[in-house]
């Protein structure tokens, strides 16, 4: 272990020296408080049977300032709504479930993840819960919704009165208040492609910045408190697209950057999934990497304080990979997606960690991989995230955040490498 870390801060230190970030100013430098979340996913609770206690017992909820509950949908008549009431508010929780180990009443109002969030929050006072609207496949409408002044403020105004004041549909008003304080934006992608048939308009870049300022001002008006957060897509020309970065900022309490998929399954050959500093190897044209995304929201204009990094609880893999002239498999032609546990191509880092083959790591770039000869997978150990809370604290940004908490094994491991330098 002693050997990985000074090998980390040497090829850290030369990572840092040979990109040139504009270092931040000395009162960013010297300020704690970094950021430290992770989404928890609304699904998680069915075949994964990852609960809320989870986040408990692993330990990763003391190491933890924020959670964002994933996900609330946004409806095209510009309203927010449940994309699976059973697990927010109506499936009783069992004592072997419960964060407080007490079964629900059959009486009680309150039930399902929402209640266990609340739990989890008594435990943890200081512990962040922010509902996290849209996501890949609940985009769709956010152009729509946020179309005009009068949607914008109807949009505020609904997704405040659901998830903050807590007026869910069939239950007591305010059922639901005291579970949430705040709202994470996670609009995929305002002015350019995402899921299939999103709505996309030239002038969502535009209006994604007015819907921030119509939030903040409701917000303003319910709850000073309550928090605006955003998760920020990677590629430079999707934020140029989609994204007023200088202005948007002005809202936000802090943007979580994508720091993941820049690599995966559905190219025809091997790459990173979250490098840190651009690998020297990258055969394509764009190479990406969490530097350049950080380099390029900070020249577009956002705070370094507020820049909070994605790291991925996951991994991406390939099958019928070449060995190569390094015989690592990496940038080589593959066939297709390696078998995943819930989809191809994709796996939990709790399931890769235990997969046989040669692991290989460049510190160099921030990067892990293994390879059998066959599989390829790109993914994200404690070491490496060690390298990345590393840079985040060296280079005054805001702290990290991780897509998603499920991922992580039993003992919080990847949880525990970001508190270790972010605390």
């Amino acid at each position: 272990m002693r050997l990985l870390k000074h090998a980390l801060a040497v090829a850290l230190a030369a990572g840092l020296a040979a990109t040139a970030l504009p270092t931040a100013p000395a009162e960013a430098r010297t300020t704690s408080g970094f950021k430290r979340a992770a989404y928890f996913i609304q699904w998680g609770i069915y075949g994964r049977n990852y609960h809320v206690k989870d986040v408990e017992t692993s330990g990763a909820a003391a190491k933890l300032t924020h959670i964002n509950y994933a996900f609330g949908f946004v409806a095209a008549d510009s309203t927010c709504f449940s994309a699976d009431t059973w697990a927010d508010w109506q499936r009783p929780v069992g004592a072997e479930e419960s964060v407080n180990g007490v079964a629900d009443a059959d009486d009680q109002p309150l039930k399902g993840n929402l209640n266990q969030l609340k739990e989890l929050k008594a435990k943890h006072p200081g512990l962040k819960v922010l509902i996290s609207l849209g996501g890949w496949t609940g985009s769709a409408h956010f152009s729509d919704a946020v179309l005009t002044p009068e949607a914008r403020a109807k949009l505020a105004a609904s997704c405040i009165d659901l998830w903050l004041k807590g007026n869910i549909p069939g239950l007591p008003a305010g059922a639901g208040a005291g579970v949430f304080d705040g709202i994470d934006i996670d609009w995929e992608w305002p002015g350019s492609d995402g899921n299939t048939g999103n709505t996309i308009r030239p002038e969502d870049k535009q209006n994604f910045t007015l819907f921030l300022a119509e939030l903040r001002k409701q917000l303003d008006a319910y709850d000073r408190r309550a928090q605006i957060t955003a998760f920020l897509p990677a590629a430079a020309s999707k934020i140029d697209a989609g994204f007023e970065v200088s202005k948007i900022f002005r809202y936000l309490d802090f943007g979580s950057v994508q720091g993941y998929d820049l690599h995966g399954p559905w190219e025809a050959v091997t790459g990173h999934n979250g490098n840190l500093f651009t690998d020297r190897r990258d055969p394509n044209a764009v190479k990406f990497s969490i530097d350049q995304t950080v380099r390029d929201y900070l020249t577009r204009g956002a705070p370094a304080r507020k820049i909070v990094v994605g790291t991925p609880a996951y991994g991406h893999g390939w099958t019928g990979v070449a060995a190569g002239p390094k015989g690592d498999g990496l940038w080589q032609p593959a066939t297709g997606a390696a078998p995943g546990t819930w989809e191809a191509g994709s796996d939990d880092y709790k399931v890769i960690v235990g997969k046989a083959g040669k692991r290989y790591r460049d510190v160099r770039t921030g990067a892990v991989w293994l390879y059998d000869g066959t599989e390829f997978w790109s993914y994200d150990d404690p070491g490496t995230l060690l390298e990345k809370a590393a840079y985040i604290r060296l280079k005054g940004l805001g702290g990290s955040m991780m897509w998603s908490i499920d991922g992580d094994d039993a003992k919080a491991s990847l949880t525990s490498a970001l508190y270790s330098v972010l605390r």
